[in-house]
């Protein structure tokens, strides 16, 4: 199992980023992926899900209506859709799956 996500980037409040999460070792929708958060000084906190089979969506109140989960089973990739993004959105982000972490990307959200 390894993970990989990437798309971060410096936008401005209001705007959108896409983040992807690259999957291998396993069939993509035999796993829920998480994405989790990782705020400056701040513990690591949960942001969404899209759960294994029928990819049952989650998300935290604080992104509930702005950000989007999907994946591609067939690039093995979950993708992140942050729409509407806020200053306090400003965090590493981390995909997650059967125990394993991939590689975080920063999301910087500028006032």
């Amino acid at each position: 199992v390894q993970l990989q996500a990437s798309g971060g980037g410096l936008v401005q409040t209001g705007g959108s980023l896409r983040l992807s999460c690259k999957t291998s070792g396993f069939p993509l929708d035999y796993y829920a992926i998480g994405w989790f958060r990782q705020p400056p000084g701040k513990e690591r906190e949960p942001v969404s899900c899209i759960g294994a089979g029928d990819g049952t969506t989650n998300f935290a109140d604080s992104v509930k209506g702005r950000f989007t989960v999907s994946r591609d089973l067939a690039r093995n990739t979950v993708y992140l859709q942050m729409n509407n993004l806020k200053p306090e959105d400003t965090a590493i982000y981390y995909c997650n799956t059967a125990g394993q972490w991939g590689q975080g990307t920063q999301v910087t959200v500028s006032s």
